[in-house]
C-alpha cells in the first residue's frame, strides 16, 4: 500500500472517529443498583446525566446503604459507558492491525 493511500485512510478513519465520538457523547446508558432502587444514567463521554432514587431506598437511619447504592449505580453506568465507547470505536479500526488502545492520529 502506498504512503498517500495510507495517509488518506488514516485521515478518513480520524474523521469517522470524531463523528462517532460526537454520536457517543449523545448516547446514554443506564445502570441500576439494589434491584432498581437507584439508577444512574451516563453518556458515553463519561458524563453522569441523571440519578433516580426510589423513595423506598431512603432510610434516614441507614444513609450509608443509600450512599453505597448511588456509588454502585454511578460506577456501573460509567463502566457501561466506557465499554460502549471502546466497542464502538474498535469497530472503526477493526482490520487495520493497530495495537489495542492505539488512537489516531499516530
Amino acid at each position: 500500500m502506498n504512503m498517500m493511500k495510507m495517509m488518506k485512510q488514516a485521515a478518513d478513519i480520524q474523521k469517522n472517529m470524531k463523528k462517532k465520538q460526537d454520536e457517543l457523547a449523545r448516547t446514554e446508558v443506564q445502570f441500576s443498583a439494589g434491584g432498581g432502587m437507584v439508577t444512574a444514567t451516563a453518556t458515553c463521554d463519561m458524563k453522569i446525566t441523571g440519578i433516580k432514587i426510589n423513595p423506598d431506598a431512603v432510610d434516614p437511619n441507614d444513609v450509608e446503604m443509600l450512599e453505597d447504592l448511588v456509588f454502585a449505580a454511578v460506577d456501573g453506568a460509567l463502566s457501561s459507558a466506557q465499554e460502549t465507547m471502546a466497542r464502538e470505536m474498535g469497530k472503526l479500526t477493526q482490520g487495520m492491525g493497530l495495537p489495542g488502545g492505539m488512537e489516531l492520529p499516530f
